[in-house]
């Protein structure tokens, strides 16, 4: 299994991104690159645009496709696109609205991740964010009509891994003193 997890967030609408993510062109791409699974947490006013999709008679290009509203914790769906042998789990990636606790979360996992941030809001503080984490080459920043080429390069750039791990420690420390993160 190769998991693509989706998350648009729990409180604002972000009806942009979920219709990208939910066309076939997209299942083409993760199709290219070796995904079996999206998983799509659609949030606020997103169950009948995921809906619509299933009930669609589009292509699913080999992908099994899930999704749900909202959750207290995506913890457990987020780990999904963790490399476990175990498991025949192979890394995946997270592509995700620009919230910074999702941010953080991902961060943590080890594995590339697309950071969406919402042109509809009302400042530009996610593109801010994402901006600047994407200088330091944690992560993939995109716009909602470039997901589909934002995977690509996260595939190539795989081996960077595009996020916190244990070699990268100037923002692991910085998270884990800042933000009081345990180990």
């Amino acid at each position: 299994m190769k998991l693509c997890f989706v998350t648009v967030g729990a409180t604002a609408s972000f009806q942009k991104l979920l219709e990208q993510v939910l066309n076939s062109q997209f299942l083409e791409i993760l199709a290219k690159h070796g995904y079996t699974h999206l998983l799509v947490q659609y949030g606020k006013d997103g169950q009948q645009i995921f809906q619509n999709f299933v009930d669609s008679d589009q292509p699913d290009h080999g992908i099994t496709l899930g999704g749900f509203d909202f959750q207290p914790s995506i913890d457990a769906q987020m780990m999904m696109t963790v490399e476990r042998e175990a498991l025949d789990q192979k890394r995946g990636l997270i592509i995700c609205h620009a919230g910074t606790g999702t941010i953080l979360a991902g961060l943590r996992l080890g594995v590339p991740l697309i950071v969406v941030p919402n042109p509809d809001l009302a400042d530009n503080h996610q593109q801010e964010l994402a901006d600047e984490l994407e200088e330091g080459n944690y992560v993939i920043s995109s716009s909602v009509e470039d997901v589909g080429s934002a995977i690509s390069r996260a595939e190539t750039q795989k081996a960077e891994v595009l996020s916190m791990t244990p070699g990268n420690t100037t923002l692991a420390e910085s998270m884990s003193d800042d933000l009081c993160f345990l180990d």
